[in-house]
């Protein structure tokens, strides 16, 4: 009696339906295919939903598109639900679970998709947190196969084993990012840390960053970018949470070129934090900033929402008329930024060529309460220390 033959392997592209984690079918194509002791693995694309929930699944969980007679109600509904939608990871400050500043053309959206449809880098450990990746990372060739890439959360050295972290730690006593504190109010901390001086370190931040940002571009040439590190502070030294790159210099007045909240820190309001302390550095550099273009959809929701709440906070304060250029002034915000911002808000009207303002106090109040509970955590311009990069002496490199 001859063997039972195998049965044949699904084909990249070939469109099916996975089992997903609620137990139900969901479509999906496969992109990626790799043999093991127990057969064939796929690495699967849910329809309709963000890469970041793409996965290698086995060949058990992967089943014909044919469904039976006909989806129920019930299913159907699901697509849509909200609470579905939901059981993805929580988007960063800009939300940034893309960057601000993220979107892509059609073709070099395709070409990156291309380049990047398989993540690497399953899990990370930082700290006291092991964290689901949701993107590829161009970690270096000796890393790319990694299940779990293992971190130093202060100087962001990475090893392939828990056995050689713990080694390094033993090694290294630093208990904080590099480069200066220049903010400290309660528990937490912010560092500024110069690409051109640290560069190891920064290159590792952007690679780590990418593994949770689809978008992100900047990998190696950290020297013109300056690195904002926000850390959560304890009797163990300063664990990081977040941060945000801006350029040493930009002529189109960018005061941020990418943002991220680690995972196990989002919905805190750090990002939005992280916001408004790039709009502290601009007032200490007596200009106005505005986020690096084009910004995702989420990452315009967030300055959206930033933005509303410092101008409608200007405009129910002060007494009198009030020019676009003087809340320009007040709050280093731009002028087109606060343009549109305005517009949005139903709050500016264009008359004889001007933009004037139109508000009153009980509207600005409805604005204000809606955003209110979105701004608990605030910026003290008091602890900044800090001195704008053009007026400091020219850094040494290290």
């Amino acid at each position: 009696m001859s063997a039972p033959s195998s049965p044949q392997p699904y084909q990249l592209g070939q469109r099916l339906r996975c089992v997903w984690r609620d137990g139900e079918l969901r479509d999906c194509e496969i992109i990626e295919r790799r043999s093991t002791d127990d057969g064939f693995q796929y690495y699967v694309h849910y329809s309709g939903f963000n890469r970041r929930l793409d996965e290698w699944v086995g060949s058990e969980r992967i089943k014909p598109l044919e469904a039976p007679a006909s989806r129920t109600v019930r299913e159907k509904k699901r697509k849509l639900d909200p609470a579905v939608k939901a059981q993805t990871p929580p988007p960063s400050a800009n939300a940034h679970d893309d960057s601000a500043a993220g979107e892509l053309d059609a073709a070099t959206q395709r070409e990156h998709e291309a380049a990047t449809r398989v993540k690497n880098i399953n899990k990370i450990v930082l700290g006291k947190w092991e964290i689901n990746t949701w993107y590829f990372s161009p970690f270096p060739k000796d890393y790319a196969d990694c299940d779990t890439l293992y971190f130093c959360e202060f100087d962001l050295h990475f090893v392939k084993s828990h056995a050689a972290l713990e080694r390094y730690l033993r090694r290294n006593d630093v208990a904080h990012p590099p480069g200066d504190e220049i903010y400290r109010c309660a528990n937490i901390s912010v560092f500024e840390i110069d690409g051109a001086v640290c560069k190891t370190y920064c290159q590792n931040l952007c690679l780590l960053a990418k593994l949770f940002l689809d978008h992100k571009t900047l990998y190696y040439d950290v020297d013109p970018f300056l690195f904002y590190v926000m850390t959560e502070c304890d009797d163990h030294g300063c664990h990081p949470v977040a941060y945000f790159s801006k350029e040493k210099r930009s002529a189109e007045e960018y005061n941020l070129a990418c943002i991220l909240t680690l995972p196990p820190y989002q919905r805190k309001g750090y990002g939005r934090f992280l916001i408004a302390f790039s709009y502290e550095l601009s007032r200490k550099e007596g200009k106005v900033g505005t986020p690096e273009r084009p910004l995702s959809d989420l990452g315009m929701v967030s300055y959206r929402s930033y933005w509303s709440y410092v101008l409608l906070s200007i405009l129910q304060s002060h007494r009198g008329a009030i020019s676009i250029k003087q809340l320009s002034e007040m709050s280093a915000i731009k002028m087109d930024d606060i343009v549109s911002t305005l517009h949005a808000l139903s709050l500016i009207k264009y008359w004889k060529g001007q933009h004037m303002i139109s508000v009153s106090p009980r509207i600005i109040q409805e604005h204000l309460s809606a955003e209110t509970s979105r701004n608990a955590l605030q910026v003290d311009a008091s602890k900044l220390q800090w001195i704008p990069h053009h007026l400091r002496e020219a850094p040494r490199s290290t």
